[in-house]
């Protein structure tokens, strides 16, 4: 049964195999024919050197979408898992593999889980600048919950090198 409260989500996207940047579309094409949101927001798309990764990974395009849609936080984490696998992503895989779509829910409004398969906050967002940009494109204000700071005051205390997060496209998502 379908939730029919409406939540706000933050969803990061990103695409190390094949044609990336079709991939990230085609992936957020399928998240919104299987939830239907009211609202979709996107950030900037951004290429990011592989980190933790076998040597000779290609590079990461990474973006963050939001978007309102009256599913559960734990419905809308079926559904990316979903979607990933029907891109090709494998269910058991190893940590850090190349993939042609990962799909994280970076947040759901004020929902907070600690659960081993579904937790929101993302626990890593804040040490991300791959996905602090994108999502500073589009919620730079954003104060997440267990967070004192926002996106962009977070995003500026960042001691990684800014230019290894490289903007490629401020515009690429087709109207819904």
């Amino acid at each position: 049964m379908q939730n029919t409260d409406k939540h706000r989500f933050g969803i990061a996207l990103g695409s190390n195999l094949g044609d990336r940047e079709a991939n990230l579309k085609r992936g957020l094409e399928m998240v919104v024919e299987r939830i239907r949101p009211s609202s979709v927001l996107a950030g900037g798309i951004y290429e990011t050197e592989p980190v933790d990764c076998a040597p000779g990974t290609q590079a990461f395009l990474n973006t963050v979408v939001e978007m309102e849609a009256a599913v559960s936080p734990r419905e809308l984490h079926e559904h990316l898992q979903a979607v990933e696998q029907a891109m090709g992503r494998p269910a058991v895989r190893e940590r850090n593999s190349p993939r042609t779509l990962d799909l994280d829910l970076l947040y759901a409004g004020d929902f907070v889980s600690g659960d081993p398969v579904l937790t929101v906050p993302h626990p890593r967002l804040h040490q991300r600048r791959f996905v602090l940009q994108p999502l500073a494109d589009i919620r730079p204000c954003l104060v997440l919950p267990r967070q004192t700071r926002s996106i962009a005051e977070l995003l500026v205390g960042l001691t990684d090198d800014p230019a290894e997060v490289r903007l490629l496209k401020k515009a690429w998502m087709n109207p819904l």
